[in-house]
């Protein structure tokens, strides 16, 4: 009934890796609420925004490296865990430029490539799986960072870093992208 560490309910499948993913997507509607709140004018709505996005986050840290650790690596898990990553980045994306605090361009590229990358991993599905590239996990830090400074309410002199660094997100996103589509053709090839 219990793994090493105590934490997973084998008879429902329920353990804290998922747990963690699924709070994740919770999350998500959270921060966009405290996101959007005055038209993000508000310091204190931004602040209490980052402190759930930080806080979701950080179950995307752990969540992957508990079920490893503990070897309840699920499916559900491996299905839930990029959905909730997406979830909760792609939710920050479109609440900041529809605000006008980012431009579209950014977000249009950022989630056009994980909706593409997405899209390859289910039609390679049958002849395998394509596993997260090094450079998507970096990748994945990067827009975290980035919309972590575009969530913080710092000072507008700031706003020319947090854009270099959305800048870096971008450029990661679509260089990233390259390794999926290079694996899936692998896949496709007869």
């Amino acid at each position: 009934m219990s793994t090493k560490a105590g934490l997973h309910w084998n008879t429902h499948r329920v353990h804290l890796p998922n747990a963690l993913t699924v709070l994740r997507i919770v999350f998500v509607p959270v921060f966009v609420w405290f996101l959007a709140a005055d038209g993000g004018t508000n310091w204190r709505w931004r602040l209490a925004a980052t402190v759930v996005f930080v806080a979701a986050s950080i179950t995307d840290r752990y969540d992957g490296h508990l079920a490893r650790r503990w070897e309840v690596v699920s499916d559900f898990g491996k299905i839930a865990d990029p959905i909730a990553d997406k979830a909760l980045i792609g939710a920050g994306l479109l609440v900041l430029s529809l605000q006008g605090r980012l431009w579209w361009w950014m977000t249009v590229v950022i989630l056009a490539r994980e909706l593409l990358v997405t899209l390859l991993r289910f039609i390679v599905i049958r002849r395998g799986v394509i596993p997260a590239a090094k450079g998507g996990k970096i990748k994945t830090v990067v827009q975290t960072v980035a919309v972590g400074l575009f969530v913080l309410p710092l000072p507008a002199a700031l706003d020319p870093l947090c854009l270099a660094v959305m800048a870096v997100a971008v450029v990661l996103t679509v260089w990233s992208a390259w390794a999926y589509f290079v694996a899936g053709a692998r896949l496709l090839r007869p």
